[in-house]
């Protein structure tokens, strides 16, 4: 049990998977509904499976197929779950716009959040005194649970449902993605006062519903799962060589095309002046929204862009695509990709899709090596703990 991999989905069973074979050595019958989300506790002793009212515990090295313990009080589908890293207690999220903290040990309810809005995620800050959440309205919170209140809100996008949330192990990077395939990257700085949330990226993922984001343990690289039937995985690494290749030859072009401006006298003006056909475009950013507008002179041009200003201490963002440098695109599956996993060297990656397969990719070739077939419906949720020690 060195390895610990589960499946589960609409077919209302969660599996355990032998990563290297391909076998499945267990089957966990949940009749209850479909299931949403699986967390494994950090010491690998159990599996947290979250379903449409509850989320109940299982012993995950045993083959005792009833729930150790089962939490009951969301009243809709609980959408995220995750673990103190002692594993102590839990927090869950619901489209019942509430985030709820559990104490594993007794079952009770310890704290209880309201969103506005159906809440699709929540993870843990690694300092393990935060709560980063995201909803349908659109809106990232930050819940500090000492003072057990929001510290922070953000929206990343106007009228766009945040669909999932990801922080880095280091607590470097808060990242976030909406349904229009959006993915937005803050830099989360803690002074002696306070912590503050900066923005330094944003680019388009998807062309489709974005279902998940996810963060590896090395905060090397930024797994996205899609509609589009595909997962990606994005470099924030700024010493990958292919980026810094990449911006060396733009910044060399950049030159170049310079100084035969400069030979020829043209256009001494702005070049943003000019590639706005002469609109004396104003930036502004508005820290409250966390949002980018670029406005014209005339009010009725107002046209909102949902970009954040470029930082020097951002990942390298690849100037012909304005995006993050894609590593590799995951193309595979037959239907929407809903969840994914990376392993604890960020070296693999699993994914699930409604195609009803579970996939294993090496991310170094992009090619898959190992599929889990087994589940006769969508599977939407993965777990995945292979780590030589507790975290």
């Amino acid at each position: 049990m060195s390895v610990i991999l589960c499946t589960a989905g609409y077919d209302h069973t969660i599996r355990f998977w032998e990563a290297l074979s391909g076998i499945c050595s267990r089957t966990i019958q949940h009749p209850d509904s479909q299931v949403n989300r699986l967390c494994i506790t950090p010491d690998k002793r159990y599996l947290a499976v979250a379903g449409h009212h509850n989320v109940k515990l299982y012993d995950a090295k045993s083959s005792n197929p009833q729930p150790l313990m089962t939490f009951e009080g969301h009243t809709n589908n609980v959408t995220g779950v995750a673990f103190h890293c002692e594993g102590k207690w839990m927090v869950t999220s619901s489209e019942d716009c509430s985030i709820k903290v559990w104490d594993v040990r007794s079952g009770g309810l310890q704290r209880d959040y309201r969103h506005d809005f159906p809440v699709n995620d929540v993870v843990i800050h690694p300092n393990q005194a935060e709560l980063i959440s995201g909803d349908r309205g659109g809106m990232v919170r930050v819940w500090d649970l000492g003072e057990s209140k929001c510290i922070h809100e953000l929206e990343p996008e106007e009228n766009s449902s945040v669909t999932s949330v990801s922080v880095a192990s280091d607590a470097t990077l808060l990242c976030a993605g909406t349904k229009k395939g959006n993915v937005y990257l803050w830099r989360m700085v803690q002074t002696e006062e306070k912590g503050l949330i900066i923005p330094v990226a944003t680019f388009s993922a998807h062309h489709d519903y974005l279902n998940r984001v996810l963060l590896s343990p090395d905060v090397k690289h930024l797994a996205t799962c899609s509609a589009d039937h595909t997962a990606k995985v994005w470099n924030l690494d700024p010493d990958y060589p292919p980026a810094k290749a990449a911006l060396q030859e733009w910044n060399e072009n950049q030159e170049r095309q310079a100084q035969i401006e400069s030979t020829e006298k043209q256009n001494e003006a702005d070049p943003l002046e000019a590639k706005s056909q002469g609109h004396d475009l104003l930036r502004i950013f508005d820290q409250d929204r966390h949002l980018l507008r670029l406005i014209g002179k005339d009010p009725r041009e107002e046209t909102p862009q949902q970009k954040f200003p470029a930082q020097p201490d951002g990942p390298p963002m690849d100037p012909v695509n304005k995006t993050l440098f894609l590593e590799t695109t995951l193309s595979g599956h037959q239907r929407w990709v809903w969840d994914c996993a990376f392993s604890a060297d960020s070296a693999y990656l699993v994914t699930v899709s409604s195609d009803h397969y579970a996939r294993l990719w090496e991310l170094s070739t992009g090619t898959i090596i190992r599929q889990y077939s087994g589940h006769h419906r969508g599977a939407v949720c993965v777990a995945l703990n292979d780590y030589s020690e507790p975290r």
